[in-house]
C-alpha cells in the first residue's frame, strides 16, 4: 500500500525547507503533486514547480468537471486567494509514495477522499517569535513586501491551528523545527517505517 505524506505547520514554521529536504532523500522515493493556487506569484517561484498559478476562472472549470480533491481560499488585503489539489492523473497509488504540503483543512479533505489509511499528517511546529523573525526576513527578499498580509496570516495560523483543531484532525505527532537536521531525522525515520510496514504487507503469500 502506497501513501499520502501531507506537511502541516503555521506560516515560516521552515515546511518548504522540509518538503524540499524530503524529496531530495532517494531512498525515501517520494514523489509530488503540484497544487493549485489563484494567488500571485512570488519572487523566485516558478510556474509548475511550486505551484500551478492559475485564475478564478480555471478554478470555476476544475470544479464544474468535479475535479477538485480539496479547495481552501484565504480573504487577504489583495483580495480572496484560492490553494486546491486537483485530480489530474497526478496520484498513482499502485506504485507511489507522495509527499505534499498542506493545512488542518486540506488534510482533512484529502485523507476523507483517499481514506485515512493512505494519508499520514507530518505536523512542523516551531516558537512563535522565531516563526515571527524568519517571516519578516522571507518577505523582506519580495519585490513588494506585503506586511499587513504577513501579519494577517500570521495571528489567522493561531485559529487555523488551534489546540482543539488539532485535536479534532486526531493529530497526535509532531515535528519540533528548532533544529532541521534533528526534525529531518525524525521525520524520515518515521517514513521509512512506515515504508517497511508497507513492504512486509504487500509481500506477504
Amino acid at each position: 500500500m502506497s501513501r499520502i505524506y501531507i506537511i502541516i505547520g503555521k506560516s515560516a514554521t521552515g515546511k518548504d525547507t522540509i518538503y524540499k529536504k524530503l524529496l531530495e532523500m532517494k531512498d525515501l522515493n517520494l514523489k509530488t503533486v503540484v497544487m493549485y493556487t489563484t494567488r500571485p506569484i512570488r519572487v523566485s517561484e516558478v510556474d509548475g514547480v511550486e505551484y500551478h498559478f492559475v485564475d478564478e476562472k480555471k478554478l470555476e472549470e476544475l470544479k464544474k468537471q468535479n475535479r477538485i480533491i480539496e479547495h481552501r481560499s484565504y480573504n487577504t488585503i489583495h483580495g480572496k486567494w484560492h490553494y486546491f489539489t486537483v485530480n489530474d492523473d497526478q496520484f498513482d497509488l499502485d506504485k507511489y509514495d507522495y509527499l505534499i504540503h498542506g493545512t488542518l483543512s486540506s488534510y482533512s479533505q484529502i485523507r476523507d477522499y483517499f481514506g485515512a489509511e493512505r494519508v499520514v499528517p507530518l505536523y512542523i511546529e516551531v516558537e512563535d517569535g522565531i516563526r515571527l523573525m524568519r517571516a519578516l526576513k522571507r518577505e523582506r527578499k519580495q519585490k513588494e513586501p506585503k506586511y499587513a498580509e504577513l501579519c494577517r496570516r500570521f495571528l489567522a495560523d493561531d485559529e487555523d491551528f488551534s489546540e482543539e483543531n488539532i485535536a479534532k484532525q486526531k493529530i497526535t505527532k509532531r515535528y519540533k523545527n528548532i533544529d532541521i537536521n534533528v526534525c529531518l531525522y525524525e521525520i524520515r525515520k518515521d517514513i521509512q517505517s512506515y515504508q517497511d510496514e508497507d513492504r512486509k504487507t504487500y509481500c506477504k503469500p
